[in-house]
């Protein structure tokens, strides 16, 4: 029996990738809405009380109105908006961080944002293990495609061809961080530095440490932890390699894992965690596949790009 899934927002840049990574996966029936019914409320409605599944991939506030609208209904439902990250009855979906046998058996799944992804990636699992401490002030740098950002910085970085970087988030707030700070189980929430290149995806996210000040392990007892961590993992890597450069190209291919790195002072004293990823891949539309095959009984990399 097939299972049902309704996008709804499928023209965005996240539902269409969702989209298509389904494609040709006979165990979903897709349930779409031509362009005069996408913004119908009576037919959105009925799609979301048909579907076994519904994907959102829309602004917060409509976000909301589709979890509205899908009362009374079966219909388990996965987020992509950052509307339910940290809402009560909600399951966090990063099954590397929370465990995929809690998203399997939930009703309500919210997708984690693309830089929180990398961040926790890197830092939840040393703070859960106490290798980090959970009451320090951690600072975040992350630089991402601009595709992250919407139909609208899409179009201004597609016009504008001047902007060669955006640095936003000055006013050192942003709807990331509760996520960051829950999941990381931080005592504070991190400083956050994040910006935008001329790229359309493609994404690193870097906490650096001062391992001196914090007196807890060394850069390799960290790499360890990580490679303890998410060593079952087919999704999230642990890099081998001693790279001199990290680079982000103006065209890269889709891509659904992610690759941790760390670089170190040769006295081990100060370290850089990095988490390289797709925003548009585990950072979004990758996730939501891993949580839709999690919650369908599947291999959860069906279907990735990997």
């Amino acid at each position: 029996m097939t299972t049902r899934i309704f996008i709804d927002g499928a023209a965005g840049t996240t539902g269409l990738e969702i989209r298509d990574r389904l494609e040709g996966r006979e165990e979903f029936e897709l349930l779409v809405l031509d362009n005069a019914q996408r913004k119908d409320e009576g037919a959105r409605k009925e799609a979301l009380h048909e579907a076994d599944i519904a994907i959102l991939c829309l602004p917060d506030d409509a976000a909301r109105e589709a979890v509205k609208l899908a009362e009374g209904s079966d219909t388990r439902i996965i987020d992509a908006s950052s509307a339910h990250r940290v809402t009560d009855g909600w399951t966090y979906g990063f099954p590397e961080i929370v465990g995929p046998e809690k998203i399997a058996n939930a009703q309500l799944v919210s997708n984690p944002g693309c830089y929180p992804t990398g961040f926790l990636a890197l830092m939840a699992p040393l703070v859960v293990m106490s290798l980090l401490p959970h009451r320090w002030d951690y600072t975040v740098h992350a630089v991402s495609g601009y595709s992250g950002g919407g139909n609208a910085l899409i179009d201004r970085f597609k016009n504008d061809k001047a902007i060669a970087f955006r640095s936003y988030g000055l006013e050192l707030e942003h709807k990331h961080l509760p996520e960051m700070q829950k999941y990381a189980d931080l005592e504070y929430p991190p400083l956050f530095s994040p910006a935008v290149i001329p790229a359309f995806r493609g994404m690193i996210v870097e906490v650096p440490l001062s391992l001196a000040v914090i007196h807890r392990s060394g850069p390799a007892r960290l790499v360890e932890e990580w490679r303890t961590w998410f060593g079952d993992s087919e999704v999230i890597s642990v890099s081998e390699d001693t790279e001199q450069e990290l680079l982000l190209r103006e065209n890269s291919d889709p891509w659904d894992g992610m690759k941790l790195s760390m670089h170190s002072s040769p006295d081990g004293s100060q370290a850089r965690l990095v988490a390289r990823l797709d925003n548009l891949g585990k950072g979004a539309s990758g996730a939501a596949i891993q949580n839709l095959n999690i919650m369908c009984g599947l291999p959860e990399t069906t279907g990735l790009r990997l």
